[in-house]
């Protein structure tokens, strides 16, 4: 059936959300504040992929709550599951499996210390602020993914289209079809997150990158463990760097103690990453083999598992941040400090600015067209200062590599306070930095013993990964022949191990080899996306409510 076969229904709102992550969420709430203000009725909608809000949800997370706090004042009060404040911080520089050396606390650089923030879900954080949503009259869509960008004559945007339900592996209606709903705008508002399908499709539509260096990102890969509780020490927040990757491989690990004798785990690999026989996932089961680590976990109980990737270019790969009919918030549009490993805050902070302009344009009766006042209000906010303070983090670890980069953070933070006369930038995307395998080292990657480490499909299963088997693959080849004739020689086809699901195999099947895309295990990490060297896979929404169901990520 093609488009115009599909009659859809529309709906027309005054603003339209996509994405039910911290930025899409802060905007929906204080623009639905500033509605009953100013008496207004103003109609929000606010679509979502994921089965419920914060079931696609997922980071660290330490948060600082200074956003929060302007958002709603009251939050202690009112609820908001953030509880566990941040006593104590540790920074440890693995040398190898067995060896590590704690950093002095007066060498930490400024931006990695956590007093005064707090350990938190992220996911259940949403899940609070989508129940403050509703209940300032925001329309939620939750299993609703935003489709397809709708443009206007002039090719200004004018709303989205949410995903039809019901199609056939075959491309066909099945009898359950149900076409997808045109949600139509003056504004719409992309917070989909770090790489979302959409914003990608912007990004290049209007050209946004033009003037901005490429954006940057490191996969995330986080498990929740229960452990005995005598290892447990609540608000306890510990960092690591060095092993098990090499100097030239940027990257670290986390370790935060919730309350209850619960821990969040997890490490980031950079995707500037040179060596093909990299597995970011194998490289987290073996970094909780070091005793720092180990020595929490041993006895405990691992019940949570997911993957994300997240933006790590700053201040120098920020987009142009509006367009006709649009605007990006939150890692939509990068805002996350790598320097900080932070996000959170700044997408908060982002929500409540567009929120700010939005109002400010629809009292003005300025709503329709491009809202360039939102990158005015931008830069003069604290996160464009922040995010200007900490500019050279990145490129000085791509430079000088993790422990010369470190050095050099803490000179430039702790005594220069990010002030030295120069900005450092890294042109080069995470795609085009792989080395031919030949040139490489295979890396032998030690057997999960199923108490501290583990293998993908285990870990999978506690993701509670689900898609509809008969639709149609959201992970689409733009050339079918690239993984076995250009990538697999090449890069010994990289896919199998960057991606932390075990969806992409070469596998033998009638003494052939076969590329075999096992679609129903995607976390939805968006690493392939960014990742693959040939920019041969487009990651895209799959039927509503697909995907993981994370619970207290």
């Amino acid at each position: 059936m093609s488009e115009q076969q599909i009659e859809r229904e529309s709906m027309e709102f005054d603003v339209v959300i996509v994405g039910g992550g911290p930025s899409g969420l802060a905007t929906a709430c204080r623009l639905a504040q500033l509605s009953q203000q100013h008496d207004k009725d103003w109609q929000i909608a606010l679509v979502e992929k994921g089965s419920e809000i914060g079931a696609h949800i997922i980071s660290g997370a330490v948060i600082e709550t200074e956003a929060l706090t302007e958002l709603f004042p009251d939050w202690k009060n009112m609820g908001a599951p953030v509880k566990t404040a941040v006593k104590n911080d540790e920074f440890h520089y693995l040398r190898s499996l067995d060896k590590s050396t704690k950093v002095p606390h007066m060498f930490i650089p400024k931006p990695m210390r956590n007093h005064g923030n707090y350990i938190i879900s992220l996911s259940n954080l949403c899940k609070w602020l989508g129940e403050q949503a509703e209940n300032l009259g925001v329309n939620i869509f939750p299993g609703f993914p935003a489709d397809k960008v709708l443009y206007d004559d002039q090719g200004a945007v004018r709303g989205i289209v949410t995903k039809d339900m019901g199609i056939g592996a075959d491309g066909q209606p099945k009898s359950s079809f149900e076409p997808g709903y045109e949600l139509l705008a003056k504004q719409t508002i992309f917070a989909e997150g770090c790489r979302g399908s959409l914003g990608k499709e912007l990004i290049a539509q209007f050209n946004l990158q033009e003037h901005a260096d490429p954006q940057h990102y490191g996969i995330g890969i986080k498990e929740i463990w229960q452990i005995n509780e005598a290892h447990s020490e609540t608000g306890k927040v510990v960092h690591t760097l060095g092993w098990p990757l090499d100097n030239h491989t940027e990257g670290g690990g986390f370790l935060y103690h919730l309350d209850k004798g619960t821990v969040a785990l997890g490490f980031v690999v950079a995707l500037n990453y040179q060596n093909p026989y990299l597995s970011p996932f194998e490289t987290f089961q073996q970094w909780k083999q070091n005793p720092v680590i180990k020595n929490i976990l041993k006895g405990g109980k691992r019940i949570s598992y997911g993957a994300r990737a997240m933006n790590k270019g700053g201040f120098q790969s920020l987009p142009k941040l509006t367009f006709p009919g649009g605007l990006l918030v939150g890692c939509e549009a990068g805002f996350l400090n790598p320097a900080k490993i932070k996000g959170t805050h700044t997408a908060l902070k982002s929500g409540i600015i567009a929120a700010n302009t939005l109002a400010e344009a629809m009292l003005n009766n300025q709503a329709e067209g491009e809202l360039t006042v939102y990158s005015n209000n931008i830069q003069s906010s604290s996160i464009y200062a922040e995010l200007k303070q900490s500019r050279n983090f990145e490129p000085a670890l791509n430079k000088l590599g993790t422990f010369w980069g470190a050095a050099f953070t803490f000179i430039d933070q702790n005594i220069f306070r990010g002030k030295l006369p120069f900005t450092w930038h890294n042109k080069t995307p995470d795609h085009a930095t792989l080395k031919p395998a030949a040139e490489c080292q295979h890396i032998e990657y030690p057997r999960p013993d199923n108490e501290i480490s583990f293998d993908r499909l285990s870990s999978v299963f506690l993701s509670s990964t689900n898609h509809e088997e008969n639709q149609p693959c959201h992970l689409q080849l733009k050339d079918e022949t690239i993984p076995l004739m250009i990538n697999l020689p090449k890069w010994a086809e990289p896919a199998q191990r960057y991606c932390p699901a075990a969806v992409y195999e070469v596998i033998e099947e009638n003494d052939e080899q076969i590329f075999r895309i096992n679609a129903q295990n995607c976390v939805h990490c968006k690493t392939c996306d960014i990742k693959d060297p040939s920019q041969n896979i487009n990651w895209t929404t799959p039927e509503g409510a697909g995907g993981p169901n994370y619970s207290n990520m």
